[in-house]
């Protein structure tokens, strides 16, 4: 991980941010080709308007390798934060990238941002196939809340992790 800066995304940053997000998603087949889920996931400017994006990059060529999008409750991309929670979405890794730590080291720079913020717990969905990332949130202290689990569409069943800080 020493060769990557993580950073709020810039302007500069979003047709690489939308492209990764879409392909990280493809790769995995999470969306399909015309699938309408993708045309979000490439429209990193709403995104960028209307939450945060942070992303990854290689500290020498510069290029964007991965982001997440963080989101505070009562905002367009909130799905499920509540007050005292912060929530991220889209954490995608470029495919040429991954092995290198950078879904890690993005999921513990939006640990960093709530702890500086005084927030008390993380949360996150995942869509119950998702389960290579959600090895990588139990791994880092992340548990489920089956509670809070979800249904964005029928057959789309969405799992609920969350991270706790103590305040």
């Amino acid at each position: 991980m020493a060769d990557l800066l993580i950073r709020p995304a810039t302007e500069a940053d979003l047709p690489a941010v939308g492209a990764i997000t879409v392909e990280a998603y493809r790769v995995d087949g999470y969306v399909g080709e015309h699938d309408d889920y993708a045309t979000t996931l490439a429209d990193s400017a709403s995104r960028f308007r209307d939450a945060e994006i942070l992303v990854a990059v290689d500290s020498v060529s510069g290029e964007v390798l991965g982001s997440v999008t963080v989101v505070h409750p009562a905002t367009p991309y909130a799905e499920i934060a509540r007050p005292d929670e912060l929530e991220f979405r889209m954490l995608s890794v470029a495919a040429a990238a991954r092995g290198r730590g950078v879904g890690e080291a993005l999921v513990r720079a939006v640990i960093g941002r709530a702890r500086a913020e005084g927030i008390g717990q993380i949360v996150l969905s995942s869509s119950e196939k998702m389960v290579a990332a959600h090895r990588l949130y139990e791994r880092l202290g992340f548990t489920r809340l089956p509670d809070r689990d979800w249904a964005l569409f029928p057959g789309i069943k969405l799992v609920v992790y969350a991270y706790g800080l103590p305040l």
